[in-house]
Parts: C-alpha cells; structure tokens; sequence
C-alpha cells in the first residue's frame, strides 16, 4: 500500500471521528449545571441490582459491553506484545544470569510482602462487588504480587512460581467465561450481559448476580494477562541474546 493511500484511509477515519466529537460535543450538557442524568441513574440501578459498590454496577452490569471490549482490548494488547517480543532470528535463549547482590531487607520484604499481596488482590477482586475495588484493580494486584519473588532478587523462583503456559490458559478462561456469562444473559433475558443469577441480600458475598461473577473473570484475565506480558518483558531482557551482544 502507498503512502497516498495510507493518507487517504487516515484521513477519511479523521474526518468521520471529528464529524462524531463535534456532534457529541454540541450535544454535551452545560458545564456546572444541575442535571447528571448518570448520576442519577447509576445509583438507583445499583441498588435496585443490590450492588453496594455503584463503580462495579457500573462496569459489570450497566456498561458491561463497554466492560467486555476494555477485556478484548487488553487481550489483543498481550498477544501482540507477546509476538513482538519473542525471539527473531538473530537471537538465541541463554539460561539466566544474576541479578546481581540484593540487600537482605529487600530479600525479606520481599518474600514477607508475597503472601500479603496476594491476599490482598484475592479480597480486592472477590469483594469487588460490596467494597471499592473489582476485577480490574485486583487483578493488577494479584499480577504485581507474584513479582515480588523478582524483587527479591530471585528470576528462578518467579519462573517456577508463574509457568506461562498456566497463565496464558487462565488469561482465556477468564475472557471466555466473560464472553459466556454475556450470552447466557443474552439467551435468558434477550439482552447481552443482562443479569440471571439471584440478587441475594445486601452486603452479603454472594450477592449483586452476575456483578460478582463478571468481576472474578475480569480479575482472573487481568491478572494472567498481566503476568504473560510481564513474562514477556523480562524473558527479552534476561534470557535472550542478540548476535549484537555476542559480537560485542
């Protein structure tokens, strides 16, 4: 493809996402004024879904089309990371060196710190639903957690305590069973991602419908997610040895 053309199909795509933002610009509520109709509705809808967090009514059950393509966008975003990084044909796998000295105190934080961390995102993504948190920030947690092994200046132990290969099912599992869940609600209630499990009662676990069970997918894809590019990250940096390197 030419350059020309290149330009032409960006400009076509600029002009019909400029003639959108004007249109809903134009169509936008006067600033500082009284009326939020999101507001307004958000938070009875929450209720009404027995959802004491109105963030994760929001995300998982009011928007949660909207939900599901932020999944698909992170998804995509692993596996072209993933391609990109992996070995070219200059490039050979060497086993991993040292990370150099690591104070004790940081040894011991680090190994004290694990457990605690993934604690803390399990609680965060399960209570997602009764308590500020979700999917989205739990998972990130849980992800974060597991390297605090490379933190403490261990590659061999992070390696043996996330095998890539479990994560990159576990990040498919949680975008399925999301995509599931939306279809399901679909074929129940003729509308995608609608909820049909039991509201339960306020302020208890297993409550909200599929609020819950929407944020434990998310927590499960982000939290793979997040390791497989991490993975991917450090393996170009430690593992792989360029002819460049080699030549130098």
């Amino acid at each position: 493809m030419s350059r020309g053309v290149r330009t032409l199909i960006f400009l076509a795509g600029a002009a019909g996402l400029g003639m959108l933002l004007v249109l809903a610009f134009l169509r936008c509520p006067p600033f500082g004024g009284d009326w939020h109709p999101y507001r307004d509705m958000a938070v009875p809808a929450a209720l009404a879904h027995v959802t004491p967090n109105v963030v994760s009514s929001v995300n998982f059950d009011q928007r949660g089309l909207d939900t599901l393509g932020e999944e698909t966008i992170l998804l995509g975003s692993v596996l072209g990371a993933t391609v990109l990084l992996r070995p070219g044909r200059h490039e050979t796998r060497r086993e991993p060196q040292d990370v150099g000295r690591v104070l004790q105190v940081t040894r011991l934080g680090g190994y004290v710190m694990l457990p605690l961390a993934l604690t803390l995102g399990l609680d965060v993504v399960i209570h997602g639903h009764l308590t500020p948190g979700g999917g989205f920030q739990g998972g990130v947690v849980l992800a974060t957690g597991l390297h605090l092994t490379y933190v403490a200046g261990s590659y061999p132990a992070l390696r043996r305590l996330r095998p890539v290969s479990w994560y990159e099912y576990a990040e498919a599992l949680g975008a399925g069973t999301f995509s599931v869940l939306g279809v399901v609600g679909l074929v129940t209630s003729a509308a995608l991602l609608a909820n049909f499990l039991p509201l339960g009662q306020f302020q208890q676990l297993f409550s909200s419908g599929t609020v819950l069970a929407l944020s434990v997918a998310t927590g499960c894809e982000v939290a793979a997610g997040v390791v497989v590019l991490l993975a991917a990250f450090l393996e170009q940096t430690i593992m792989i040895d360029s002819s460049r390197e080699r030549a130098g």
